[in-house]
């Protein structure tokens, strides 16, 4: 029960990021949430995963922009 509202937290958590984020920031924070849980960190891996994603989705845009 306690690991279904996590979820359901970081689904939210990255509704919100999706609506004032790029493309690429959004793809990044998903894939890096993904793999974050798929290696096994558990919620802390989920939530760093999607920060190092989002991260590298924004520098992506940063060099694009240039």
């Amino acid at each position: 029960m306690f690991r279904a509202r996590i979820v359901i937290a970081v689904v939210a958590l990255l509704a919100g990021v999706a609506g004032c984020a790029s493309q690429a920031e959004t793809v990044g924070a998903a894939s890096g949430a993904a793999i974050g849980a798929a290696v096994g960190g558990g919620t802390i891996g989920t939530i760093g995963g999607a920060m190092l994603g989002y991260g590298a989705g924004r520098a992506y845009d940063d060099r694009q922009r240039r």
